[in-house]
């Protein structure tokens, strides 16, 4: 199961030199409710998240993960949902928002599962370099599991420690793949009925033909509309979204 505040304040603790550094360095990340395996429609990704989902049974995962895609591909809904899923001690690190410390993976070799999203965001940083190989050499050393995000492959990223950039190198590299507009639609509206919102399929499909495709970026339309119907009280039909649209 992933850190919960009280017990990454403890482990934080106990590597930093005062109260002032864990509250600088301690930025608590909840898994969203949302991101779950049963609410990722997987299209052309279907072996990816069964080799996840059967992991986080059998805990069978000998090299590290590593996926990438482009912003919005589903990367982080299957990191979080892999932590969620799981019954060990697991930890989610969006490095996106930790640019400036490094120090937050000291001590994090001993854990089961070390989940970092968007990896690329500070790899070449020499210190990030350092602690990453560090968290890579740990993991391996004491059979954790280590999953990584990034938008490219570690053979197309500028490591600035060669050793680093071989070590990523021999992840199980899987590529996220887009979805189709029927696909978006229904993972649209999976992600609507897990808010408790009705999103009829003909507004999912008004909405795609509006907007960026990406789930990313539907995802966060959704959540403004569903702030907006809750404010004056509509459902979500055509004529609302396109008046919410502008």
């Amino acid at each position: 199961m992933a850190k919960n505040t009280s017990e990454l304040v403890k482990h934080l603790s106990s590597f930093s030199d005062g109260e002032d550094q864990v509250s600088q360095l301690l930025l608590p990340f909840p898994l969203r409710p949302s991101s779950r395996f049963e609410t990722f429609i997987a299209g052309e990704n279907k072996i990816l998240l069964n080799m996840l989902r059967s992991s986080t049974k059998t805990q069978n995962l000998t090299t590290p993960i590593w996926i990438c895609g482009e912003s919005g591909s589903g990367k982080t809904h299957l990191l979080q949902a892999f932590c969620a899923e799981s019954d060990k001690t697991a930890i989610y690190l969006p490095l996106n928002d930790l640019k400036k410390s490094p120090e937050v993976l000291q001590g994090l070799g001993s854990l089961d599962i070390v989940v970092l999203d968007d990896v690329d965001a500070v790899i070449g940083d020499d210190l990030w370099d350092k602690a990453l190989f560090s968290i890579f050499h740990m993991l391996w050393a004491e059979g954790g599991i280590l999953l990584c995000s990034a938008k490219h492959s570690p053979v197309n990223l500028s490591f600035s420690l060669p050793d680093l950039g071989s070590r990523a190198a021999g992840s199980s590299v899987f590529q996220v793949k887009g979805l189709s507009d029927e696909e978006s639609i229904l993972a649209l509206r999976v992600r609507a009925e897990s808010r408790g919102l009705e999103l009829p399929e003909d507004s999912a499909r008004f909405l795609i033909t509006r907007i960026r495709r990406d789930m990313g970026t539907l995802c966060l339309w959704l959540e403004s509309l569903n702030r907006a119907s809750v404010l004056k009280q509509r459902k979500l039909t055509i004529p609302f979204i396109r008046d919410h649209l502008g």
